[in-house]
């Protein structure tokens, strides 16, 4: 493959073909992920654990032409042993919370979510994906419980990949590539978690070969306008200052910022010249949950943008959460995203 012109998906599908790691799908009963598992393990890049009944997985397989998910491990939810081993984990891990043994058998037997998180937390597995059927709560709850955040995170957040043709619109288009955070989890972030999330945007950006150049954005650029809202930017910009210099992190940042002096170089010279960031900006931190997921899905659906995620971003392990109504192409994409999280 000729990675300069390569798109970002098959540059994707690339990282995770060097890796070779091992995912595991809970939601081994959906069809949509059995038609995605095949698909990936057709091109023999990633290694799959799907949870499911052995028998059915292969009568789904004989019964839609997949001729490959005899390739995966497929591991029933009800394994005794299995069960043994990670209730025994989960109990170890939340016992001073007060779970008992008993309890934390019957949560990992009950909740298929659990189990195969406890699968990732144990090693048996380099990373999850799931959302297809369950909820985000179901995919998170477990996964701040067992795997829980990396030591220099506060908190966890949601990043989309945005693939904007820059050479008109047919299919072979070059590729300009966008990440847009937290577009996901935090519905109303504080300014060190605003911080927090702009950091952990900036090292998901270069774990998949973007440059970094973070844009923490405003209704206003910098000193123009007044507000609560401009305020709690101008306190998020001040604490990843901070921290940029006290953990001395290699991240190129501006802020409070519009989107358009962010994005547009004639407007970053009007609004903000002598800025390495204004009109350059790759990576786009939003004040809350609002602004961004509506922007990420306004882009995605008026533009007929590619938008590739969320990728779960401050975890110790890579899990990732899929929307329910999730197409095969998405189920693909994430398992490939998540595969290459954990080559990091």
């Amino acid at each position: 493959m000729n990675q300069k012109n390569a798109t970002f998906l098959e540059k994707l599908a690339a990282k995770a073909a060097d890796s070779r790691k091992k995912i595991v799908l809970p939601e081994g009963d959906e069809s949509r992920i059995l038609h995605a598992a095949d698909e990936v393990l057709s091109s023999d890049s990633v290694e799959l654990v799907i949870i499911g009944d052995a028998q059915k997985v292969a009568d789904f397989a004989g019964a839609h032409g997949l001729k490959n998910l005899h390739r995966a491990q497929i591991v029933s939810h009800q394994d005794e042993e299995l069960l043994q081993k990670t209730a025994a984990a989960l109990f170890e891990l939340r016992k001073a919370k007060g779970l008992t043994s008993e309890d934390a058998h019957k949560l990992v037997s009950d909740d298929v979510s659990y189990f195969a998180t406890l699968l990732v937390q144990l090693g048996c597995a380099d990373g999850m994906v799931s959302g297809a059927v369950h909820t985000t709560a179901d995919t998170i709850r477990p996964t701040l419980q067992i795997i829980k955040t990396t030591p220099d995170r506060k908190t966890v957040s949601g990043a989309f990949f945005m693939c904007l043709p820059t050479s008109g619109c047919c299919k072979n288009a070059e590729e300009e590539v966008l990440l847009y955070a937290d577009c996901a989890v935090n519905p109303n972030p504080t300014p060190e978690f605003i911080a927090d999330i702009a950091i952990a945007s900036a090292q998901t950006a270069r774990q998949f070969g973007l440059d970094a150049k973070v844009a923490l954005l405003s209704y206003s650029t910098g000193t123009s306008g007044k507000g609560a809202d401009v305020d709690a930017t101008n306190e998020a910009v001040k604490i990843l200052k901070e921290r940029v210099e006290a953990e001395k992190l290699d991240i190129d940042f501006e802020g409070p910022i519009q989107y358009d002096a962010a994005t547009d170089k004639t407007v970053a010279r009007l609004k903000m010249p002598g800025s390495t960031v204004a009109g350059n900006a790759t990576v786009f931190v939003f004040p809350d949950l609002k602004s961004g997921n509506i922007t990420y899905k306004a882009v995605q659906r008026s533009a007929g943008v590619l938008a590739v995620g969320p990728v779960l971003q401050g975890l110790r392990k890579p899990v990732n959460d899929l929307s329910r109504g999730a197409l095969v192409e998405d189920i693909v994409t994430t398992i490939y995203l998540t595969a290459v999280q954990a080559s990091m």
